[in-house]
């Protein structure tokens, strides 16, 4: 049997004979209290519970945000699509997942894709109501020092950048406003794709906006082969574009995978809105132009000429009831692509002397009433950029401050004039893209100068303000021109189907289980060109309230289609 050296450390025994002779000290009771406390505060009572509560000390989430945190941790494994309605809080449910999954040492290296004016509101919200030391990525150097970064994902998708974002092995990646991943030939929907991830969060309020495809797309993007390949799921699942099969079988694979509240759900309280519609009554050269306009678009409309798309040509008839200024630019650009002896030519010169001879805005002068009535913060909503360009420079006249606010502004503006109008300026100004995702909640005041002809719309525009967090009634005033289109489409989507009564979710079921052919923009195009007169186009706009209004009093458990499903 070999030898095996064996040695002893003894270095332990100096100590405990020097303890020995001096009778101690044996123990200290301070240090065993704090010790005792250190453990008691560090101490897991269940593991299914989250313990990031106890380090947020000041924020307050509503009872729905914390059960779709506790569903994501315990029951969806770090993978889940956020699909709250509008205003209802996901941003708060990403980060307490996020600082829960830090907590608890599963996470470390956070990458949050946004739109690009959503950054800075990211970050702040990150770091001010959850003490996560997120940053906003403004240097190539910055994806690999910082843990936790907020990014657009138009940015990050380009070099340098992608190589960066490619190559780091992220423990979560969080996408806002991901329903615009639907389209899987997308370069976004390929690059987020390839991005390496352990888990991983899509937030959207609109998951499904037209086809079964894009529900399954981001499934896909989630949770590859959730829902099996795409031909599986084509037989399994699909009907046809817009109708599922097997629903209440697709209804329980999307639970597993998707967490949806809305706000006809109990216990989530919003302030009420009050909705007023203010009609305006067009002088007599703001009609003449009008009526100039609309015989001019249904002659060209009927007659497919191709000079004209039938969109422009809507267009401008909706732009006449916004500004003449708007106007005046469409009949520019249609007047400039013409050929010189084109007799349409002629047409569009009169209906651009008509505009020169206008003297008043009654809309805009409506306004600046409405504006000393309120006394108080507004945001005006308008379609067009000609129309905002105006609008500023009118209520700058009259003593109003504003500031414009649109997608086209880089970051660092849409910041800084976010920031003008809730510390200086009485009125903000903004175009549907400049609106996308921000919230106003210090403002309780909405002009609809245009009224979009896609209902979804209105609600999104509502829900810059109308959120959590709002502690005011909402006041909504919807302006309307008599006698126009416009004053048709308020009728329709104020009086008729309850708009403002309705929430996003209720209202994109309701469309989709409609099976128009194409949008429901569309079809009210048909109906304004194709009607020889007013009271054939109000009984057609009546025809669509009383089935929306009627579908909307069905249960929607009856319907097949793929948003009633995949928004229930």
């Amino acid at each position: 049997m070999p030898n095996i050296p064996v040695s002893f450390d003894l270095s332990w025994t100096e100590p405990f004979h020097q303890l020995l002779r001096e009778d101690g000290p044996w123990n200290k009771w301070e240090l065993f209290q704090l010790a005792l406390e250190a453990e008691e505060a560090l101490a897991v009572e269940s593991f299914d519970q989250l313990q990031c509560l106890k380090y947020l000390p000041s924020l307050k989430p509503f009872p729905h945000q914390l059960a779709a945190a506790d569903r994501v941790l315990n029951e969806m494994h770090g993978r889940a699509i956020l699909a709250d309605e509008v205003g209802l809080g996901k941003t708060i449910e990403a980060g307490l997942i996020m600082k829960e999954y830090m907590v608890r040492g599963l996470a470390k290296k956070i990458l949050i894709l946004v739109p690009a004016s959503l950054v800075i509101q990211w970050t702040k919200e990150l770091n001010q109501k959850f003490g996560i030391p997120a940053v906003a990525q403004k240097k190539e150097y910055m994806w690999r020092q910082y843990d936790v970064v907020v990014a657009s994902i138009d940015t990050a998708k380009r070099a340098p950048h992608r190589q960066h974002v490619l190559s780091i092995d992220y423990d979560m990646l969080i996408i806002d406003e991901a329903h615009k991943l639907k389209n899987k030939r997308t370069r976004n929907y390929q690059f987020v794709k390839e991005i390496k991830k352990k888990y991983s969060l899509l937030l959207t309020a609109t998951p499904v906006q037209n086809e079964m495809d894009e529900l399954f797309n981001l499934v896909t993007l989630l949770k590859p082969g959730h829902l099996g390949h795409t031909g599986s799921f084509a037989s399994n699942y699909v009907e046809g574009k817009r109708q599922a099969k097997n629903s209440e079988k697709l209804r329980g694979e999307m639970e597993k995978v998707m967490i949806r509240n809305k706000r006809s759900d109990g216990g989530i309280q919003f302030t009420p809105r009050r909705v007023q519609s203010v009609p305006i009554q067009l002088s007599q050269q703001e009609a003449e132009l009008y009526q100039g306009v609309t015989d001019f678009v249904r002659e060209h409309y009927h007659q497919g000429l191709g000079r004209f798309n039938s969109l422009a040509l809507i267009t401008l008839q909706r732009e006449v009831c916004s500004s003449r200024e708007a106007a005046f630019m469409t009949l520019y650009n249609m007047h400039q692509r013409l050929p010189e002896e084109s007799p349409e030519r002629a047409q569009i010169l009169a209906l651009v002397e008509m505009i020169k001879r206008i003297e008043t805005h009654s809309k805009a002068a409506k306004t600046i009433e409405l504006l000393k009535e309120i006394n108080d913060k507004v945001i005006i909503f308008t379609e067009y950029r000609a129309t905002q360009n105006y609008l500023q420079k009118y209520l700058s006249e009259h003593g109003v401050t504003s500031v414009p606010f649109r997608g086209g502004f880089k970051r660092s503006k849409k910041d800084w004039m976010t920031d003008l109008f809730q510390n200086r300026a009485q009125v903000l100004i903004a175009t549907e893209a400049g609106g996308e995702g921000i919230n106003l909640q210090f403002c309780n005041q909405i002009i609809n100068y245009d009224m979009p002809w896609n209902p979804m719309r209105v609600e999104q525009r509502i829900g810059r303000v109308h959120r959590l967090g709002q502690q005011r009634d909402v006041h909504i005033y919807n302006l309307s021109t008599t006698g126009t289109i416009e004053e048709h489409i308020l009728n329709l989507l104020y009086e008729k189907i309850d708009l403002f009564e309705m929430v996003i979710g209720e209202l994109d079921a309701i469309v989709t289980r409609m099976a128009l052919n194409d949008s429901l923009e569309k079809n009210l195009i048909d109906i304004i060109m194709d009607s020889r007169s007013e009271k054939e186009m109000a009984l057609k706009m009546d025809n669509i309230g009383h089935v929306i209004r009627t579908l909307r009093g069905q249960d929607e458990n009856q319907g097949q289609q793929a948003a009633d499903l995949a928004l229930s």
